[in-house]
């Protein structure tokens, strides 16, 4: 069970799970911390450079919020500060521990931070990594998924819709696969949402990220023939 901590250092606030870290540290949202433990253990490009570290044998995730769209060419990672509980790290986090506790495949959270100037705030998250895992986009660029992956891959997204979880920006990115499971990332932004209407919607965004994929990439396993077994498994009741 989370045992979460809200600490304030300077003008850093920082929310941490005391299952990870016992005392709350400005260092841990910084690159060159890990770095010059030898901890980093890769790198990803997106929205910024994600880091991947190891703290007391435990795979991290390191990331910096950035914006995005137009606003994201103008105001690159800062944002309005209204109260600490509406900043985009504390509802992910708290997001991401709800799920967690709902036994939904999602990372857990284990820090964030919000720096804090007038009426700006910068922000940083840690989570868990996923072990042994690769995006969707990136197994489909090699080989295409067999039919019952895509029926998993239905069920996962159905059991998030029955939690009435909306996901912001889902995606074939955001959708992780390792042996044993299917995951959803990348929470910044989602929400509990009520209603039924929004939930066709968001498969729609689903399925034209991977359309755009198709068209887009030289290698990418993937027809419209495949969308009929992610129904199905999103079709079956789930009772997890």
């Amino acid at each position: 069970m989370a045992d979460i901590s809200q600490n304030i250092i300077g003008n850093n606030t920082i929310l941490f799970d005391q299952n990870f870290f016992s005392k709350a540290s400005t260092s841990w949202f910084e690159k060159d911390y890990w770095q010059n433990q030898g901890a980093i253990t890769g790198s990803a490009e997106g929205r910024g450079t994600t880091y991947f570290f190891q703290h007391q044998k435990v795979d991290m995730v390191l990331r910096h919020y950035k914006r995005g769209g137009l606003i994201g060419k103008i105001v690159d990672d800062h944002f309005l500060f209204n109260n600490i509980a509406s900043t985009r790290p504390w509802v992910e986090f708290n997001l991401l521990t709800k799920l967690t506790e709902w036994d939904l495949p999602v990372p857990q959270p284990v820090a964030a931070r919000i720096i804090k100037t007038g009426i700006i705030y910068t922000a940083d998250i840690i989570i868990k990594r996923i072990p042994d895992s690769n995006d969707c986009f990136e197994r489909l660029c090699r080989a295409p998924l067999e039919k019952n992956v895509w029926i998993d891959v239905g069920r996962c997204i159905r059991r998030f819709h029955d939690k009435q979880v909306f996901h912001h920006d889902l995606n074939i990115h955001n959708i992780m696969l390792n042996d044993s499971n299917i995951w959803l990332i990348d929470f910044d932004k989602c929400f509990i949402r009520k209603g039924n209407k929004w939930k066709s919607l968001n498969l729609e965004r689903l399925l034209r990220s991977l359309r755009k994929e198709k068209n887009k990439a030289k290698d990418f396993f993937w027809q419209d023939s495949d969308w009929q077994y992610f129904i199905r498994g999103y079709n079956t009741p789930s009772f997890s």
